[in-house]
């Protein structure tokens, strides 16, 4: 529990307090040990003492107070939190301060966010690793920001239990959590939070001519389950917001089998899935006034007699046809088939789709930025405003049409991989004006560089 509160600190077991590196502070301990350099309140940096009533104080340093993101005091709050877990305090208290690119709102959330993840752990099947979920107090925050901050700590507290949902959800082991399963959790999840949830089976699946979805659920013994889940916070007006999560929730790589040393974390292959489904419970427990409708295609991606192979051709909703080169690029066949559900469905016209796709984004941009392929400038503006706003970073992707002719089957209109390429200075397909063979990109652009480069010492 996270509270607002001005109290007795004696009352608490411990106290945390954040300190600019830079700035000075009302405290004469804290005053000695920056100049005995015991503790200078340094990014990162942790100190703790006990009190003379055997109480604890923490103090963490924030670094630079120009230079402090919300990521930086998140992070903060969540080293605090594991130092006094470590301690065995379950009731403390966090002395509020100010943040330079936060307000009071903002700040409040943030340390909701601190709080609760960074006790977070997946103790289902290991029950000596309980997650750490002590009382919290908010100390010394503007009285005149009091009511607003009570609200913003349960807003958060609702976001953040999406994304522990969504955690759990990922975490859950392919023998629990399959298509079927799956589909429950998101069934009890609407009905405890206040969404509508329908499943769709197999013969519903196939009367909607979903074929790309089944051919890669085929080779499974666990039937797959379309989840439609649908918000309408505000029925009047006639704007849905789409959201699709990639639902795979074990992806062997079929016939292109994966390595076996990566084999086991496969089970994430829902965690677009995992995000939506969060995300629904988050809108609904805090009522927000918008139209949301989320599809997941859940099925596995196993291998069997009955499963299909490279060189098949196969339907999908949208009545294109696809050559099967790798069946380990399955998640796009599943999720041509939710995009065209959603459009035709649905009638949504926003669409923002969740997926683990591709090993290439994850080489290219590692494990903290999202890549992101979009076809409005607009709304995807308003992700990376929202990103900025919830300390997530995202990256755009190109989406040119030069790609378009790489998905170009030989056998059917699309293939489902463009297949791999040495980057620009080789090309293996070819045009007109350059054969298969080197291109000799980018010499055009470099000397036009150097051309039009304006040398600052030049009179």
């Amino acid at each position: 529990m996270i509270q607002v509160k001005d109290l007795n600190v004696d009352s608490l077991q411990c106290t945390i307090t954040f300190v600019y590196e830079d700035q000075q502070t009302d405290s004469k301990i804290l005053e000695k040990m920056k100049a005995k350099k015991v503790f200078e309140g340094k990014s990162g940096q942790i100190f703790y003492r006990t009190t003379n009533d055997l109480n604890y104080e923490i103090f963490v340093g924030l670094g630079k107070y120009e230079e402090v993101e919300r990521n930086d005091f998140v992070n903060a709050i969540a080293k605090a939190m594991k130092q006094a877990e470590k301690l065995n305090v379950d009731n403390l208290g966090i002395y509020f301060i100010k943040v330079k690119e936060l307000c009071t709102g903002a700040t409040t959330k943030d340390i909701v966010e601190g709080v609760k993840l960074s006790g977070y752990k997946f103790s289902k099947y290991n029950k000596g690793k309980e997650s750490y979920n002590p009382y919290v107090t908010i100390l010394g925050a503007p009285k005149e920001k009091a009511g607003k901050m009570v609200e913003k700590i349960a807003e958060a507290s609702n976001v953040i239990d999406g994304v522990i949902l969504a955690r759990d959800l990922v975490n859950e082991p392919a023998n629990i959590l399959y298509p079927e399963t799956l589909a429950e959790r998101a069934a009890l999840v609407g009905k405890e939070s206040g969404f509508e949830v329908e499943i769709l089976d197999k013969n519903e699946i196939e009367k909607l001519g979903m074929k790309a979805f089944l051919e890669v659920a085929k080779g499974s013994i666990h039937e797959p389950k379309l989840i439609v889940m649908r918000y309408m916070g505000n029925p009047k007006n006639n704007e849905k917001i789409g959201l699709v999560g990639k639902g795979l929730t074990f992806d062997t790589g079929g016939y292109s089998l994966k390595p076996s040393t990566s084999m086991d974390t496969m089970k994430s292959d829902m965690g677009g899935a995992a995000a939506v489904i969060g995300t629904m419970q988050a809108l609904a427990k805090n009522k927000v006034q918008k139209n949301v409708i989320a599809v997941v295609a859940a099925c596995e991606n196993a291998i069997s007699g009955g499963s299909y192979k490279p060189g098949d051709i196969i339907g999908s909703m949208a009545g294109k046809n696809i050559e099967v080169l790798n069946t380990d690029a399955e998640g796009r066949l599943t999720l041509v088939d939710a995009i065209t559900y959603i459009i035709e469905k649905e009638n949504v016209e926003k669409i923002v789709d969740v997926a683990t796709l591709t090993g290439a984004v994850l080489v290219a941009l590692g494990t903290e930025i999202t890549g992101v392929i979009s076809n409005n400038d607009d709304f995807y503006d308003e992700l990376l405003v929202a990103g900025k706003r919830s300390g997530e970073k995202f990256w755009r992707l190109p989406n040119d049409k030069c790609f378009k002719k790489l998905y170009k089957g030989d056998f059917a209109e699309l293939k489902n991989t463009g297949g791999r390429n040495a980057g620009t200075s080789w090309t293996d397909n070819g045009n007109d004006c350059t054969p298969k063979g080197g291109t000799g990109a980018p010499v055009k652009t470099l000397y036009e560089l150097v051309v039009k480069h304006v040398c600052k010492h030049s009179k």
